[in-house]
């Protein structure tokens, strides 16, 4: 065999491996998706579920289609960003600990949708205690979650841009984010009556069953486009893996792909807290492991975190809804009992 069928041989095997990979992804994902359909405090049997997806009439049909599935496809959209967020950010920053929550960007996206919902009036407060707090104008709410965000990244990039500073001071920046725009939330706490304190704070609870239909198609409708983006630079994330120097060789615009990429990551973010509430570490976790098992081919790094981090925010989801049921747990209490771990595991694996 020449040399160049051995390079055309492992080619095809390289990418083989790579789709198996994310055929797994997707099997396990369909696999979760049936199962936390079923699960809740009316456990419904595969004939109910069956019979409510074809039937509109049928028993179960109202608690499938108002409840569980639009749920559902909130945590496999919000899923998706945050695994897509971190893959970026960590590339983009060079830091394997980059995420919008560690970065302080979601902290900065709940201040402004905190901002909004108490001084901008854009919620609406409720006497049921499952629906605390509801955003009667998402595109506000939105929008202030997004400047909250763009403050917080606009300060980090510029402490990058002035001082080289290191991966872990990066960090340290992300958390003097937090501890700011948290304080701010305090604040705006600290003035408003007793009943909207109570629901800024359920609502900063990460919660994906808080999400009506309206909410999905806006976060999906936001969502593809910056997929195609980040997948059409992918090699441009590929040449930034290998070398500052390297990407301006190639002729890779390298302060443009990081500005374009830390806004558009930003903006997604913003856009799953406004509508979700906090939900740390998906971000985080989702890349981190997909980089070890696949490699840093952006190709395929990209769709594969999205993936990881839409199975990861679901089953934490059904984990909360099962672990005591009837009484549901906001999702964001799961997934940081997951990721603390793992923060601590990358810090002291940076430390050697």
């Amino acid at each position: 065999m020449s040399f160049k069928d051995e390079t055309v041989t492992g080619y095809k095997s390289y990418m083989r491996n790579k789709l198996y990979i994310g055929a797994v992804l997707v099997l396990a994902l369909t696999v979760t998706i049936i199962f936390s359909i079923k699960v809740g405090a009316a456990n419904l049997s595969v004939y109910e579920i069956l019979n409510g997806l074809v039937n509109s009439q049928a028993a179960g049909a109202s608690i499938i289609w108002n409840i569980r599935i639009p749920r559902i496809l909130a945590a496999i959209i919000a899923g998706c960003c945050m695994g897509i967020e971190g893959c970026i950010m960590q590339n983009v920053l060079r830091n394997p600990l980059a995420s919008p929550y560690t970065m302080g960007i979601s902290q900065g996206a709940a201040f402004g949708a905190a901002f909004a919902i108490i001084v901008l009036g854009a919620g609406a407060l409720n006497s049921t205690q499952a629906d605390a707090v509801i955003v009667n104008n998402p595109y506000l709410t939105v929008f202030a979650a997004f400047l909250g965000a763009m403050i917080g990244v606009s300060i980090v990039l510029l402490i990058a841009r002035v001082r080289s500073v290191t991966p872990e001071a990066m960090i340290l920046a992300g958390v003097a984010m937090s501890a700011m725009f948290t304080a701010g939330t305090m604040f705006l706490q600290y003035f408003a009556s007793d009943t909207q304190v109570a629901a800024t704070v359920f609502w900063t609870f990460g919660d994906v069953g808080r999400a009506v239909w309206s909410d999905v198609w806006i976060m999906f409708i936001l969502l593809i486009p910056a997929l195609a983006y980040f997948m059409y630079h992918a090699w441009d994330y590929n040449s930034l893996e290998i070398g500052e120097e390297t990407a301006k060789g190639l002729g890779v615009n390298t302060d443009r792909i990081r500005l374009h990429g830390m806004l558009i990551s930003s903006f997604t973010s913003a856009v799953t807290v406004a509508f979700l509430g906090v939900i740390g570490f998906v971000g985080l976790i989702a890349p981190h492991i997909m980089r070890r098992i696949i490699g840093t081919d952006h190709r395929f790094l990209i769709p594969t975190s999205a993936i990881l981090g839409a199975l990861i925010l679901l089953v934490s989801d059904t984990v909360a809804r099962a672990i005591l049921a009837p009484i549901v747990l906001p999702v964001g209490i799961i997934t940081s009992f997951l990721g603390a771990p793992l923060f601590f595991y990358i810090i002291m694996k940076m430390g050697r």
